[in-house]
């Protein structure tokens, strides 16, 4: 799995610690440890029974950059793209509009 790959992969949760953690109750936006190992196991800190407790989210953070990156870069590609594609879009307009004002010059007229 890529990396785009394994970031479409991910799922956030919210979630609020236990009351003997949080006492406020805090709303908290997160990745369950136990899925990002499945997905990718390099992202996910283990305890020492290798069982997962955590997400290494600064490689989830460093993913996401450069996963923003590289769209970033394909928008800016079809920006330019989109923009030779109006010029091209304008001159053939230019040049149909041109035919018709001849055709319409030399368009035999009827006699009744």
């Amino acid at each position: 799995m890529d990396n785009g790959e394994v970031i479409l992969a991910l799922h956030p949760v919210s979630f609020r610690y236990r009351k003997e953690v949080d006492a406020s109750k805090t709303r908290y936006f997160g990745l369950v440890a136990e899925d990002v190992a499945k997905i990718n196991s390099d992202l996910a800190i283990r305890d020492c029974k290798g069982k997962p407790y955590s997400v290494r989210y600064e490689d989830v953070n460093a993913m996401l950059l450069n996963e923003f990156l590289k769209e970033h870069r394909i928008v800016q590609e079809k920006r330019a793209t989109v923009a030779r594609l109006q010029k091209q879009i304008e001159a053939l307009t230019a040049c149909l509009q041109k035919v018709n004002a001849q055709l319409e010059r030399i368009k035999p007229t009827t006699c009744q």
